[in-house]
């Protein structure tokens, strides 16, 4: 009987170890099967991985990603605000220069107009129709002096310029004599002068016509002593 119970005890003295080896190789084997069902080696994919919890964020990592955002859209801001105010001051820089040529044409145009001498002026009597006579018979060599073109219109037509011959021949043949220098239409109509009046009775059209014809004919209005 002691013999027996000698060997008793050691029997549960060895049980703790055998008990512990048998856990150890319980787990090994049950981590063996775990590997083996996980495809590729031991990784397992990412549908087969068990659904992940939500990260949760900080308040100061929200803190900075909304100071991130606007701190963008700040600097969008400036840059918009930049180019528009580019924009604008370009549109007034063309604004101003356009300005600046169109008064500095003004002032040109005003600086011609007053160096170009003002349009001479002739007084409406016989001694202002005969220097403007003059003065278009000079721009068309026209010869002629102020005392011979005088001198035959108080002659002819005693300085009226409606004047008209009703007499002589060529009355008779219906082209009377008209005007300061008692011109016929035909001859005035054949020696009239560019810039004057077709009028006939116009006295600086009559005398330029008149003094043409005298030229082209007798040289001068200054060759003249009677009628022509």
């Amino acid at each position: 009987m002691p013999k027996f119970t000698t060997i008793a005890r050691r029997s549960r003295v060895l049980a703790k170890p055998n008990k512990v080896s048998l856990a150890c190789v319980a787990g090994l084997g049950a981590a063996s099967v775990g590997l083996t069902l996980i495809p590729g080696g031991g990784q397992a994919s990412a549908d087969a991985a068990p659904n992940m919890a939500p990260v949760a964020y900080s308040e100061q990592q929200i803190k900075d990603v909304k100071a991130g955002v606007t701190d963008q859209l700040a600097g969008a801001t400036v840059k918009a605000d930049a180019a528009v105010a580019k924009k604008k001051a370009a549109d007034e820089a063309a604004k101003k220069a356009d300005e600046a040529a169109k008064k500095k044409a003004a002032a040109e145009a005003a600086k011609k107009a007053a160096a170009k001498p003002a349009p001479k002026t002739y007084p409406n009597n016989l001694d202002g129709w005969i220097r403007e006579s003059l003065d278009v018979m000079k721009k068309h060599g026209i010869p002629g002096s102020y005392d011979g073109i005088k001198r035959n219109i108080l002659r002819e037509s005693s300085g009226n310029p409606k004047a008209i011959n009703n007499w002589d021949i060529n009355a008779i043949n219906g082209i009377p004599s008209k005007g300061l220098l008692q011109v016929i239409p035909p001859t005035f109509k054949a020696y009239h002068v560019p810039g004057t009046s077709w009028d006939i009775y116009n006295p600086v059209a009559n005398i330029t016509a008149a003094c043409n014809y005298a030229a082209d004919r007798y040289g001068s209005m200054d060759n003249v002593n009677s009628a022509y």
